[in-house]
């Protein structure tokens, strides 16, 4: 089962919010304690240059904001069109949030990882990012992982129906995702609904810098990037693993409510420190 991970979650719209009714819920994976710690810490502030889609590395076809936090797609025909972000990574565990409303996505809408050298617009409609063998992307519409111009498989796994065992259709992927990228192990995975849905993607290069990206055919699509944390490939720290493992405890329910704790005040601000 997912967890209620990430201190900010509490207070977004109704889509990021973990539910037990979820059906991301039943399909989420276990969270190693450290991806666990870094969703438990503040995020950076949101002018980090990592939000910053590139002004650069882009199709003609789509426009950033006076931010670069934000692009917007031309109503273009036939014409797919891609963008990636301004900084890459080649170490560390990181999380990015990109906010992608699923009435602006239409078909072929891909949020993943590219290299330097992922092409970023093509003639017709097609999966640009997962096209060819430098981006890995997950296509939202059907649920379909790509690379190398080939749909691997369907993510996340298999899943129960009531009526005919497995189940065949995609689920509607909401507008809030968590993009995340361990450069140390080669793994790409993500976060939907406040459940992580394990690795997508393994065997990623290593050595070589990597960048959220993503891909669109839907004129005035908006994509909006915003990197939230990240960590060196060092073990979290044992306060970072004690707090987390308290919050756990206590819930998300009960742990703003440590001032009744028999403990300093130092103390209870750390625990409740980062939301």
């Amino acid at each position: 089962m997912g967890l209620s991970l990430s201190a900010w979650f509490c207070g977004r719209a109704d889509d990021s919010l973990p539910s037990s009714s979820s059906v991301f819920s039943c399909l989420a994976v276990p969270i190693p304690s450290r991806l666990a710690v870094i969703l438990a810490s503040s995020p950076v502030p949101s002018e980090d240059r990592r939000s910053h889609w590139s002004s650069v590395h882009h199709s003609p076809h789509f426009f950033l904001s006076a931010c670069k936090q934000e692009v917007t797609r031309s109503p273009v025909e036939l014409s797919s069109d891609g963008v990636r972000a301004e900084m890459g990574v080649m170490s560390g565990l990181h999380i990015w949030e990109v906010l992608w409303s699923p009435d602006l996505r239409g078909s072929h809408a891909v949020i993943g990882i590219s290299t330097q050298n992922c092409p970023l617009q093509s003639s017709g409609y097609n999966v640009l990012i997962g096209g060819d063998v430098q981006s890995w992307g997950w296509e939202l519409k059907t649920n379909q992982l790509w690379h190398a111009g080939q749909s691997l498989r369907q993510y996340p796994g298999k899943r129960k129906s009531s009526y005919s065992g497995v189940a065949k259709t995609p689920l509607n992927i909401p507008r809030h995702i968590l993009l995340v990228l361990d450069a140390d192990a080669g793994t790409l995975g993500f976060i939907v609904d406040g459940s992580f849905l394990g690795v997508a993607f393994s065997d990623l290069p290593h050595g070589v810098e990597l960048f959220p990206a993503v891909s669109s055919v839907r004129g005035k699509a908006s994509i909006r990037l915003r990197y939230l944390n990240g960590a060196t490939c060092d073990p979290p720290g044992l306060m970072a693993l004690c707090r987390l493992s308290i919050r756990q405890v206590l819930g998300q329910e009960r742990w703003k409510e440590t001032d009744k704790l028999p403990l300093p005040p130092r103390l209870q601000h750390y625990l409740i420190s980062g939301h």
